[in-house]
């Protein structure tokens, strides 16, 4: 059996050499006689592992030295919880809803404060993003939250949000390490891995330091507190040793690549490709607003629901894998990201070309 292409919102696509080589370390990691999966996180071999990971990462995104990288379990959700018990001193916060997950998060953040919905584009089924030069940002906010990349929407913010000098919180899951970040602009970036980094199970919150306190909110448990994880060197508990040890060959195969101005370029030129197919099609429209287009995740209907199931179950047959919508929107979804290669997304377009020909 050859390799699909798999165009999976996440766990998603990893690159190839990446594999091989966890695949030859498998069962003797460098000589310990062992794998990575059976090794004490308390061993000077998996502190390499974690330290270099994190040098990398650093590296990479260009992280000044008074942020802390965290690698954490629960996955972006956790999130969700963990910032508003850290930072919701005065029981308040702005959220900007352009999702799903943003409006999880909102959700979630009503448990611990006020939180307010300062702006959304749920009026248009989240098909862009709202202008936020002018926001209405409480004065008393502990933070703004947004999420920058739409997984099931395929949205990103060009743009920053204006929050008037108030902490910025960002959920990138989608987007993160897929082009250059600026990480001194906000409080606390944080992603789930599964997208554009590793295997699922962890999440990499970068805080910074005057953000991580022993000034919570009361209640807040010991493992949802950043100060625990930071003091620990993220290894408080047993982390998720398997999981940092492939984002860090992760992190190694993006510096080899070029780093992240390489991938941007890379990564926009795949979605051109698909971009422009969409439209010229008579058949296939995306969904979202031009201005507001996502690099790493492009949905696109058909108009037709008995197309729509067509097109996913014959391309599928012709090993591109994983192109049916979330279930709250339908239609497809192509996430196309850093490890997808540009012979997926031709592959793709070829693909929707000839369906086009043949159901016109």
């Amino acid at each position: 059996m050859s390799r699909v292409y798999n165009f999976s919102a996440g766990p998603a696509v990893l690159p190839e050499e990446v594999l091989k080589e966890a695949a030859e370390e498998m069962m003797d990691y460098r000589g310990t006689g062992m794998s990575v999966m059976e090794m004490s996180h308390r061993s000077s071999a998996f502190q390499q592992i974690i330290d270099e990971a994190e040098a990398d990462l650093r590296d990479l995104l260009q992280i000044p030295e008074n942020y802390k990288v965290l690698f954490l379990q629960g996955g972006a959700s956790l999130q969700f919880a963990m910032i508003p018990m850290n930072l919701m001193k005065n029981r308040v916060a702005d959220y900007i809803v352009t999702g799903q997950w943003a409006k999880k998060a909102w959700q979630e953040g009503q448990k611990y404060g006020k939180a307010n919905k300062i702006a959304s584009s749920e009026d248009k089924t989240f098909s862009y993003i709202p202008d936020c030069s002018d926001l209405p940002i409480s004065e008393d906010a502990d933070y703004v939250y947004i999420c920058e990349n739409n997984t099931i929407y395929g949205t990103k913010y060009k743009t920053l949000p204006n929050t008037k000098g108030k902490i910025l919180v960002s959920d990138v899951s989608s987007c993160f390490l897929s082009e250059p970040m600026d990480v001194s602009k906000y409080g606390i970036v944080y992603g789930g891995v599964q997208k554009n980094i590793g295997p699922a199970g962890m999440v990499i919150s970068i805080v910074r330091d005057d953000l991580i306190t022993d000034d919570v909110l009361e209640g807040t448990p010991t493992m949802m507190k950043f100060k625990t994880h930071a003091d620990a060197g993220s290894m408080y508990n047993t982390p998720n040793c398997y999981c940092i040890y492939i984002c860090g060959k992760v992190f190694k195969w993006l510096k080899k690549m070029g780093g992240l101005q390489a991938m941007k370029e890379r990564n926009e030129r795949k979605a051109k490709i698909l971009y422009d197919y969409l439209d010229q099609s008579n058949l296939f429209r995306g969904t979202v607003e031009p201005a507001s287009r996502s690099l790493m995740n492009v949905p696109f209907v058909t108009g037709s629901k008995e197309m729509d199931a067509k097109f996913v179950e014959e391309a599928k047959e012709a090993g591109l894998e994983n192109l049916k919508g979330h279930r709250t929107v339908g239609g497809m979804r192509a996430s196309i990201y850093n490890a997808m290669p540009v012979e997926g997304v031709e592959a793709l377009v070829a693909f929707m070309k000839k369906f086009e020909e043949e159901n016109s």
